[in-house]
């Protein structure tokens, strides 16, 4: 199991536990909790090859696309959760819906302010949780993949749900040197963690590039669509 301390940086990013995948998960513990990172147990797959949404799960080659999941949300979800339009990032096995809510009125130093933020997002965790677990049903049916939730006010963010997903791979040995440096020097716990650290910095550093290929590929995938039937 990889935990998650580093996606804390500077207390500010909070990471909560799974439960509001379409099912509530006894034992949470609150945005600051470091309890189980995904479905594990709880019927959420995780390999390439699955999905959701049938009985068998979705194979990968039919998987149904989500290329209007962002607009379709626009639409499903309640007037007034978000402050704004969320922010919808999709992969092949998890939709996350992350939205502004409106701040609490509140004084006090810096820390007063983030404490009131992380209480209101609890409580707009609370509150719309019967709602979000009807609208993640919908989704699996309708995308075949999980949906996961969050919310933010300034630069407090809480993510409520999301999957651990197991990646393989082999790595020669000056890869895994890099990996056992970063356990060695306290960075990470485990290989599973350190790699999982990696992905995350080159991510952070090569956002831009990242965004130009997915849209580049997009309409890759958008070009074969409107090819002739075979």
């Amino acid at each position: 199991m990889m935990h998650n301390h580093h996606d804390i940086p500077g207390g500010r990013r909070f990471r909560g536990e799974p439960g509001e995948h379409g099912q509530e998960v006894p034992g949470e513990r609150g945005p600051r909790g470091r309890g189980p990172r995904g479905g594990h147990g709880h019927g959420f797959g995780g390999g390439r090859g699955r999905g959701f949404g049938r009985p068998g799960g979705w194979q990968q080659a039919d998987l149904p696309s989500a290329d209007d999941a962002a607009a379709w949300l626009t639409g499903r979800l309640p007037a007034g959760w978000y402050t704004g339009a969320p922010t919808v990032l999709v992969d092949r096995e998890e939709i996350t819906v992350l939205g502004e809510i409106a701040p609490p009125e509140t004084s006090g130093d810096e820390s007063a302010q983030q404490a009131a933020a992380v209480g209101r997002i609890q409580r707009f965790r609370e509150e719309t949780r019967d709602q979000r677990m009807q609208i993640a049903n919908e989704a699996e049916a309708r995308y075949g993949r999980k949906l996961a939730w969050g919310a933010s006010i300034g630069d407090v963010e809480v993510l409520f749900t999301h999957l651990a997903v197991p990646v393989m791979t082999r790595l020669r040995q000056n890869e895994r040197q890099v990996l056992d440096t970063l356990v060695d020097a306290g960075v990470a716990r485990s290989r599973s963690e350190a790699l999982a650290w990696c992905v995350k910095l080159v991510g952070e550093h090569t956002d831009e590039w990242l965004t130009n290929l997915r849209g580049a590929m997009s309409q890759v995938d958008k070009l074969r669509a409107e090819g002739p039937d075979l």
